[in-house]
Formats: C-alpha cells, structure tokens, sequence
C-alpha cells in the first residue's frame, strides 16, 4: 500500500503560497488576510481555528479570529458578518461550524459575502461550482482533488464511489470529481444510508471516498483489491494506552483495509491538513482578484 500523505502534500502546496506571498509583499502589498468567526467553546472547533491561524503565519497571511461566547445571539453574529463583508482588509473568511442551536446556520452561511467565502459554503458559490464556473470550492472537497494530483492518481474514466452525501464533503466532491477537467473524468456513483446493496456497489469503486461519519464503517469487504482510499472520517475514540487518553480513527477499518489498497489516506494526517490548506488558496484567489494579480 503506498501512503496519500496529506502532511507532505500541504508542506509542499504552504511553499508554493508563501513564495507568491513573499513576492508580493515584496512590491509593497499587504499580506493576505484570513479571518474566523468562533462561536463558543467546542474543542475541535478551537483545534481547527489555531491550526489555520498557524498555517495561515507559515505562509505570510495575516490571521483574525473573532471569538464569541456560546451563547451568542444570532443577531449579534449576523451583524459581526456584515462587518467582515465590508471590511476591505480582510480577504476571506469563515465562521466555524457547529454553531450554537439558538443561531440558524444557514442563514448565517447565506448572509456571507460570496466574495469573502472562503469555506465555499454559500448557494452562490455552491451552484458556480456545480456550473463549472469560477467559483470557492468548498475545502475538503478541494483537498481531496488536491492530494489525488498530488500523487498524479489516475482518474479519467475510473469509477469513484463516493460514500456520504453531505453538503460539505460528499456531494460537491462527486460533482468535482465527475467534470470534465484534468484530475477528474470519473464515472461517479454517490451512496448514502438508505442505498440498497452497499458493499456490493463500493466493491466496484477504483476511487472510494468515505465520508459516511461513522467509526470504522468501511471493511475489507466493501473493497476490491488495488482501490485508491480516502478517508475523510475523523474521530475520538477512548484508549488508556494514550497520554491523551484517546486516539483517532476514521470511517475505515485501516487494519483490515489497507492491505488491499494501492494508495490509501492515513488517519490523521490524510485529507485533514488539506481542508486548511485549501481555505488558504481560496483566500490567495479572493486577495488575487481584489488586487487584480
């Protein structure tokens, strides 16, 4: 089995962005600027954030975070959008998801500037996608046709099959993986929880994306022998053996699976680092286009 290593390719995509960076900074521009909105206390939304704040200073960004209690109104968060659509320094930005059930988040999604949305998360930018126009593609989607260029993983005509239907992950990555552009061409089937004959569908995928949310979900039954894996699942499971106390697992019993695979993602340090890595060349393209670079 060879690793998709997706520590390796953002240290790779980080140098190509700080490079731009540093060239233009150079001629007397400002830094690109990316910000987040953080509404309570969740730890792995904190975990996120400092992770693209420290990404965001390896590659020469400016970073802001806006942090707010949990139980703010969704008022109050809807008019702190409306100041960071307006502010000129800032390029892009994100509000952190889950909210708190008080707030209404796809209100709050749709009150973003198209402009500014980095996470790609708008119906503006969510139908550009879907058209093929220019549009922000929303992260982990992004990162995972990243990584599968990365290691030039043939995908013209293979059948991909996709595992979850989210709006986030699933759907937009089969409608990027099924155009007709390099890195993509596939034949796309997308499964959900009520497909019928599951294992028998993902037995037939040369490409299989899991994004079905459940711990260990995938077996070595549901793969054929030399697929290209990408587990997107990302979970904490107890484990004593851990200082932490836990360890991470995704949606696919690695154990058992990865010995049948040609390529397949590690979890963590798979698709992770490339969903950061992403909303940072989303923000280069919206600080490109304000500048006109």
């Amino acid at each position: 089995m060879n690793l998709l290593d997706g520590k390796q390719t953002s240290i790779a995509i980080k140098e190509r962005i700080a490079n731009e960076v540093r060239g233009y900074t150079a001629k007397g521009l400002r830094p690109p600027h990316l910000a987040a909105i953080l509404v309570g206390d969740d730890g792995a939304s904190q975990t996120y954030v400092a992770n693209k704040e420290k990404s965001s200073h390896e590659v020469g960004f400016t970073s802001s975070v806006y942090r707010y209690s949990a139980n703010t109104s969704e008022e109050e968060l809807l008019k702190a959008i409306s100041f960071l659509n307006e502010d000129d320094d800032i390029d892009g930005f994100i509000v952190q998801l889950p909210l708190p059930k008080q707030i209404n988040e796809q209100r709050v999604i749709n009150s973003i500037s198209p402009e500014k949305d980095v996470d790609g998360f708008t119906p503006i930018n969510i139908g550009r996608m879907v058209l093929g126009e220019d549009a922000f593609i929303p992260a982990t989607p992004m990162g995972i046709c990243s990584l599968l260029e990365h290691y030039n993983i043939e995908t013209e005509g293979k059948h991909c099959v996709v595992l979850g239907r989210s709006n986030i992950v699933g759907t937009p990555v089969a409608n990027l993986l099924s155009r007709n552009r390099k890195g993509a061409n596939c034949t796309v089937t997308l499964c959900h929880s009520r497909t019928k004959n599951l294992a028998e569908i993902t037995r037939q995928a040369d490409i299989l994306v899991v994004a079905i949310g459940k711990p260990e979900f995938v077996t070595a039954e549901m793969v054929k022998e030399g697929a290209v894996l990408v587990d997107v699942g990302i979970h904490r499971v107890p484990d004593e053996t851990k200082k932490s106390g836990y360890r991470i697992i995704g949606d696919v019993k690695h154990s058992e699976v990865d010995a049948k695979c040609e390529w397949a993602t590690p979890v963590p340090g798979g698709v992770g680092p490339l969903t950061i890595v992403s909303l940072l060349q989303n923000t280069l393209k919206s600080y490109r286009r304000r500048f006109g670079l």
